[in-house]
Formats: C-alpha cells, structure tokens, sequence
C-alpha cells in the first residue's frame, strides 16, 4: 500500500500547480493545431464560465488513449462534448465514446460540435446521471474518464475501476483542484470537495491493482493504469 502525504502547505491561498509561464509556452506549440470548431468550443466556455479541460489536456488524453489503441471510452460527466472530441478523435471510425450529462442542452450542443467535424457517429451521448448511465451499460472499458461533481469522486472509483480492462485506463480531471489537496485548513470552494478528492487520490495510489501518476497540467489530471496479469 502506498504511504500517501498528508497535506503539507499551510498557506491557504490558491497554487497554481505549473507556472502559467510554462503553461502558456507548452500551449503556443499545440495552439494552431486540430479543427477551428475547438475555438469555438473554448470561447463558449470562457463566455459562460464553463469547466472544460484545456487544450494541453484535451491532447494529453488523446495521446494516452492512442498508447493503448483504445476502441471504447465511458466518460462520467462530458458537458458539451469538449473532452469527447479528443476521445473520439482517438478511437477511431470502428471506436465509441460513450458520454453522459445531465443537461440535455449540452448534448444539442455536443451533437452540433461534434457534428461539424465527423465525429458524432463515434459517440453515443446519454443524458441522465452518470453513474446511472454507467449501471446500466454492460462491458469493460479501455478508458473510464471522470469529471462529474467532485464530491462523487470516490464513489466514481470504486465503480470504475473493476470495469477497466486489463492494460486500460483511469483518468480523472481536477485531482489538485486548485492546489487545495495540498492545503491544511484550505478554504473549500464547495464544501466536501477537497475532502472527497484527496480521499478519491488515496484510494487509487493505494490500489495495488493499478500504477497511478498525476499529471500538473492545469489542475492536475490522474492517470491510473490496470495492471496486466
């Protein structure tokens, strides 16, 4: 079992995990790749406050979808569709992106998006909750992504993880959320959240079942690797 860090930092303030200087250097080589429709997508969510991965992630998760040939991908929480058009770029003609949200506005909008540049019919959006939606659907994945509420983040795990195949991945989002995980005494943005992610961070570095990393990018996004037999 993994010795896992308590938090260590007491200033409560906000960290930003990579310096934005870094950031800004590693998206100005990716910034004038992938379809025009991305752009719209990232203005939208800008406009309305919306929480999508950033491009470096997008093409972060497309990269380790390639690695292992992934064909078929649940993701828990996929909004409009933004983290789903890596995904889909990724698994291929024959592949499937199964997505789910509980706002059915957001699949008009991801149907649109998705549309637009030939993907849509890699996808097979649900609208409902989550772990409804994974109940309900038979089969192991090559990828479970999570980005639902982050209080559900345990419980998104524990479904999860017996449902990857050998070999497959685990990748959630927001798994530094906003360096609060290494805060003691941290102001929460919402309450349990920070509490919920540290324990959902504990529980996959303490799974014997899986190699785990975390990349910083953004808010830190957690990779967790099945072992193969």
């Amino acid at each position: 079992m993994a010795n896992i860090p308590s938090p260590a930092v007491s200033n409560p303030s906000e960290i930003v995990p990579v310096n934005p200087v870094i950031e800004e250097y590693m998206r100005g080589m990716v910034s004038h790749s992938d379809h025009p429709v991305l752009a719209n997508m990232e203005a939208l969510a800008k406009e309305n406050n919306f929480p999508i991965v950033n491009r470096l992630v997008g093409i972060f998760l497309e990269i380790q979808a390639k690695m292992i040939n992934a064909k078929r991908v649940f993701e828990f929480g996929s909004g409009y569709g933004y983290s789903a058009y890596w995904f889909a770029k990724a698994v291929g003609a024959n592949g499937e992106v199964i997505c789910s949200d509980s706002d059915t506005q957001n699949r008009v909008k991801a149907e649109q998006y998705l549309t637009s540049v030939s993907l849509w019919d890699r996808v097979d959006f649900r609208v409902g909750l989550a772990q409804e939606i994974f109940g309900q659907t038979e089969g192991l994945f090559d990828i479970c992504y999570n980005d639902v509420d982050k209080g559900d983040y345990p419980v998104i795990w524990l479904m999860a993880k017996d449902r990857i195949r050998s070999g497959g991945l685990y990748i959630a989002d927001n798994v530094l959320w906003h360096g609060r995980v290494a805060v003691k005494n941290n102001t929460d943005m919402l309450p349990g959240c920070t509490k919920a992610i540290i324990e959902h961070n504990r529980l996959i570095f303490s799974d014997s079942d899986f190699d785990a990393f975390i990349n910083p990018s953004r808010d830190g996004v957690v990779v967790a690797r099945r072992k193969t037999v």
